[in-house]
């Protein structure tokens, strides 16, 4: 930090440069036995941990919102393209996957990938078990990259389109579920409106993976889309649409504008928020409980700083009252008493900076506390260590608490010398 820079300096050039930063060094520095010198450790220390509290919070909220957020987009993509269809079940219009825009739309700035999919609904049975799922037909042009850690047991399915492939993925949970493990054979039925007889295929269970995300592992089975070409009677063309992966879902918003403009005016793009709303919107409320936790420890610190600042300002009358005889201005010694605070606080802000950011790596990289990730969608806290954040609280926390203690430094305006000469 600069004012530590400044403070490194000998004392020669800091009183030719600054005199009012030369007299607070020498009050730090100097004033060992002062009674006020339990109460600047209690500051420094409340200092700390605010803002290692700060750091630890921001770090946690982001992970979690970014881990979370990760999972959705992976297993559902930023943006889907799909036909303007009201009808928000598995059951969707095919659209043909011959467009202008396909597979051409991933060299669109700002798009990493798209790739064509198709769902269909359907029952599995088993002996003793059935299970209303969602059978996600993938092509192969599907990116696999999001279930390379996701895939607990078995492999991905290998898609080939001069042959339908049998092997599908099931989550952990259905597999308990319905007590079939990998290399099992399943049976799914699929009903399709107007025909009084349900259709039957036959799968065998190549992988198992796990999400942690309710949503998706309680529902989906991952298998070969042309599956759901014969069972929806639709030629070798069409698909319910396609996903697209963007490279920062900051940009969501705009780039799902940028999307709609290019797909025409007979599909619609869709940005994941809107699909799973609720999901992002419960995300959104984690930024509230961060602000209030900003809230209340900035408030701490300047509270123990105003009363750390009236208590040096009591103990040093007799140095302000010299000063004053000897014609300081009352700005000039109420900057000392400001550098002095800054001091305190600049102490404060380095030993939470780090404790905060420590424990933060060593969960990031231990993973020390777990959770449940059935409530919690996540095996453990998650941590995001951006250095913005990080600086921008620091400097937050530096600049307000320094505007705040302007007030109560108006005390010294109020001393008079003569009393304060005398003041023991």
């Amino acid at each position: 930090m600069p004012l530590l820079f400044w403070l490194l300096l000998p004392h020669k050039i800091l009183h030719n440069l600054n005199f009012e930063l030369f007299i607070a060094k020498g009050i730090l520095s100097k004033d060992k036995r002062n009674f006020s010198r339990p109460i600047v450790r209690i500051s420094i220390i409340s200092i700390a941990l605010g803002i290692a509290v700060m750091i630890i919070s921001v770090a946690v909220t982001t992970g979690f919102k970014s881990a979370i957020s990760n999972k959705v987009i992976g297993f559902g993509s930023d943006i889907q393209i799909t036909s303007y269809d009201l009808n928000k079940s598995a059951e969707t219009a095919p659209i043909s996957r011959n467009q202008q825009f396909y597979p051409v739309l991933e060299k669109m700035e700002g798009i990493r990938h798209i790739q064509v999919f198709a769902t269909k609904s359907g029952l599995i049975k088993t002996p003793d078990q059935i299970q209303g799922v969602i059978f996600k037909g993938i092509g192969n042009d599907y990116d696999w990259s999001f279930f390379n850690d996701k895939i607990i047991q078995g492999s991905p399915i290998i898609i080939d389109t001069a042959k339908r492939n049998d092997h599908i993925l099931i989550s952990k949970k259905l597999g308990s579920l319905l007590k079939i493990k990998l290399g099992d054979e399943v049976r799914m039925y699929f009903v399709n409106e107007g025909e009084l007889q349900p259709r039957g295929r036959k799968f065998t269970i190549a992988g198992i993976y796990e999400t942690g995300l309710e949503e998706f592992d309680d529902t989906y089975v991952i298998g070969d889309l042309q599956h759901i070409q014969k069972l929806n009677n639709w030629t070798d063309d069409q698909v319910s649409g396609f996903e697209v992966f963007i490279d920062d879902f900051k940009n969501i918003q705009p780039m799902t504008e940028k999307v709609l403009d290019e797909v025409g005016y007979d599909l619609n793009a869709t940005s994941i928020r809107d699909l799973y709303p609720q999901i992002f919107e419960w995300l959104d409320l984690q930024d509230i409980n961060v602000i209030i936790i900003l809230i209340l420890m900035v408030a701490v610190a300047i509270i123990n700083m105003i009363s750390t600042l009236l208590i040096l300002i009591i103990e040093k009358t007799n140095m302000i009252g010299i000063l004053k005889s000897l014609g300081a201005q009352n700005m000039s010694i109420r900057k000392i008493f400001l550098y002095n605070a800054a001091f305190i606080i600049g102490q404060g802000l380095l030993w939470g900076n780090f404790f905060g950011i420590g424990l933060a790596a060593i969960q990031y990289k231990f993973h020390l506390f777990k959770l449940a990730q059935e409530s919690y969608y996540v095996p453990y806290v998650p941590i995001n260590l951006d250095i913005l954040p990080i600086i921008l609280l620091n400097a937050g926390t530096l600049l307000v608490c320094v505007l705040f203690l302007l007030v109560p430094s108006f005390v010294i305006t109020r001393i008079s010398p003569i009393k304060a000469i005398r003041y023991e």
